[in-house]
């Protein structure tokens, strides 16, 4: 499902460029499956910081967010020297948990793409709500 259908309104999507370096990928000039996990939280991370959300200081006033489940479909490889887009929007919000939607691509063209559900913990690793200031800035 391509985030352009998902997300009518494009603002509330946010797109980093990324470089594939000789070390993101495998003896073959691939990028090794996992690091696709580290360009989604990159994605994630900017969509963030695009909202005025930062992260040190939540976790300073105990909310701390971890990641409960990682979906990921592979369409095409992507290789050492592409230059590639990570697409990232909120693509469901609850009170203590959040699923972001991501998608790889190279010249437009969908390569990778990953559905992360984040939980709020608190600072003795429990579910808990998220601040209304904190949540209205993600959705």
């Amino acid at each position: 499902m391509s985030l352009a259908w998902q997300c009518k309104n494009k603002s509330f999507m946010e797109t980093i460029n990324k470089k594939v370096y000789y070390h993101d990928t495998d003896c073959g000039g691939i990028v090794y499956y996992a690091n696709y996990l580290k360009f989604f939280e990159e994605g994630r991370t900017e969509y963030m910081n695009m909202r005025g959300v930062d992260l040190r200081s939540w976790a300073q006033q105990g909310f701390l967010f971890v990641v409960k489940k990682v979906e990921m479909e592979f369409k095409s490889p992507a290789r050492y020297a592409d230059d590639l887009t990570v697409e990232t929007i909120v693509s469901a919000s609850r009170s203590a948990s959040m699923t972001f939607h991501q998608e790889v691509k190279r010249n437009g063209t969908l390569l990778v793409s990953a559905d992360t559900v984040l939980v709020c913990i608190d600072g003795s690793f429990h579910p808990t709500a998220m601040p209304e200031e904190l949540s209205s800035r993600l959705k």
